[in-house]
């Protein structure tokens, strides 16, 4: 069990250095390339923190455990929603949303998460099921690269001075860590539940999305510390739909997705849906997102492990 225990928290450890990594390395390569600003957002916050997710997701899968997949991506969105938007509100005192993508961008990532729930009516998140949800991101993709609008503005922040080659070697060994570190917390999860008995999704749901939402959690909470509020929120829905459409899509269709014990599901379900509606509803009524919400956001989060934890014991 301690040897289970050690390579999963190694795991995890290194994956959000790896994200870490991937995330900066991307933000400073766009930046260098003088894309403009909703680019620079789109890769470096969302798809950068969707790699972890999707580099576990696939193992998962193909180790025949994609319950495990569901439950992290579930785990870590409920964080985004909650715990990550509130820690940046709170040292930004505010998250102001001038931008009509990121509005419409909360109720796309309230659909997104909604939709496998939709789809798992039956029991199982089959094939078929994983071709709509990686349509639904296709979708959402191309919508956001048909708005003219995200291409006019450039991105001219100071960045520290590094070269390309040294920022794509960084790329590529922060895939490296991931894929990995992916391989060491599927390991170890699978040996866990079993010790502990309890389902592999319940693990996912609680560990591993825990640790897939950090590095997205950081990089948010970096960004507060400098400012940069116009990234945050864009990143963290960004990742949120993605996560719930292209990579559980592409775990769907690895290896369909059979869910046996809902009593958990269903306590997480109702918390990823009620923080959505919550964080969707507060951008849309006043644009922004003021301490009090982020009081409220948390308060979502500490019941949501609250409630788990009644169901679960």
């Amino acid at each position: 069990m301690f040897l289970n225990l050690s390579i999963f928290v190694i795991s995890c450890l290194l994956i959000i250095f790896a994200s870490r990594m991937i995330i900066d390395a991307l933000y400073r390569l766009t930046c260098r390339l003088r894309w403009k600003e909703f680019i620079v957002a789109f890769f470096a916050a969302s798809i950068g923190a969707v790699i972890p997710e999707l580099f576990i997701g696939v193992r998962a899968a193909l180790k025949g455990v994609p319950e495990l997949a569901f439950g992290s991506i579930v785990g870590q969105n409920i964080i985004l929603f909650t715990l990550s938007v509130a820690i940046c509100t709170f040292l930004l005192k505010e998250i102001v949303v001038e931008s009509r993508t990121v509005r419409a961008g909360a109720a796309f990532a309230l659909i997104a998460v909604t939709l496998p729930f939709i789809l798992l009516w039956n029991g199982t998140l089959g094939r078929i099921d994983g071709v709509i949800l990686i349509l639904t991101c296709l979708v959402y993709v191309f919508w956001l690269f048909s708005k003219e609008d995200h291409f006019l503005k450039k991105y001219d922040r100071p960045l520290k001075e590094t070269s390309l080659l040294k920022d794509g070697i960084t790329v590529f060994l922060g895939f490296l860590f991931v894929v990995l570190s992916a391989e060491g917390i599927i390991y170890a999860a699978q040996n866990i539940s079993v010790y502990l008995g309890i389902p592999v999704a319940v693990f996912g749901l609680f560990a591993i999305g825990l640790g897939v939402a950090l590095p997205e959690t950081f990089f948010s909470v970096a960004l507060a510390a400098k400012g940069h509020s116009w990234m945050i929120l864009g990143g963290i829905l960004g990742a949120v739909a993605i996560s719930s459409t292209l990579v559980l899509g592409t775990v769907a269709l690895i290896h369909p997705i059979e869910i046996d014990n809902f009593e958990f599901l269903r306590v997480a379900r109702f918390f990823l849906i009620s923080g959505g509606f919550f964080l969707f509803l507060f951008i849309r009524t006043s644009n922004k997102i003021t301490k009090k919400e982020a009081w409220f956001l948390l308060g979502v989060y500490l019941l949501f492990l609250l409630f788990e934890f009644t169901v679960l014991t």
